[in-house]
């Protein structure tokens, strides 16, 4: 049964990919709510013991992306909230495979440093673009993916297998999807048209973490 969720994660993550490329709209409001959906299923019957930090981070994931279907800043802001929680939950569920002790002190100034320097210069880029009222909420908002990002880095370090590295690659692309959807609905004139980007990256990104952390 786990592979017919699985393979509904796929098909519709095919369609709505094309539907996003294609940007037929109402297309990709039909497929979006099946990709978090699907892959929570898959998780929970694919898991031997599945953690409650994880169902809980997809579902806030899958409920992220049915806020973020309707046009408008309250949506949008609904969203980014619910993905936030998601992030919260991503690391409580890193977090049983992390050893601290096994982490150089470096590394972890160097990640944080990283991700901080790697959100100012994005929203460098975005600031005059955006409503000044999310400048300061989206800010934080990828300085959380960017926290979810360091532990997901720090469980590789502890327990350098390719489990841990398919999560941590998993956990990249999520923050590569979440920039780019930062510039596709703000920056009208950037090379970004269209959410493809934006979808291709999540669902890889999303889909990378659960095998990882299975």
């Amino acid at each position: 049964m786990k592979y017919v969720f699985l393979a509904i994660f796929i098909l519709s993550t095919t369609v709505h990919l094309y539907a996003s490329l294609k940007k037929e709209t109402k297309l990709r409001n039909i497929t979006k709510p099946f990709l978090l959906l699907s892959l929570l299923g898959f998780y929970v019957l694919a898991a031997r013991s599945p953690a409650a930090a994880v169902i809980l981070a997809l579902f806030f994931s899958w409920l992220g992306d049915v806020l973020l279907m309707p046009k408008g800043i309250k949506w949008f802001t609904a969203g980014g909230i619910a993905f936030m929680i998601s992030h919260a939950f991503f690391i409580a569920g890193y977090w049983p495979d992390v050893v601290f002790s096994r982490i150089p002190v470096p590394l972890i100034v160097l990640l944080a440093a990283f991700f901080a320097a790697a959100v100012a210069f994005i929203f460098s880029k975005l600031k005059p673009h955006l409503p000044k009222a999310l400048f300061y909420p989206m800010f934080l908002y990828l300085l959380i993916n960017g926290a979810m990002n360091c532990f997901a880095i720090f469980r590789c370090v502890s327990n350098p297998t390719a489990a841990t590295l398919t999560t941590a690659i998993g956990a990249a692309l999520f923050f590569v999807s979440d920039t780019a959807l930062f510039f596709v609905r703000f920056k009208k004139d950037g090379r970004l048209k269209t959410h493809f980007l934006v979808m291709l990256t999540y669902s890889i990104g999303e889909l990378l973490i659960v095998l990882g952390l299975l």
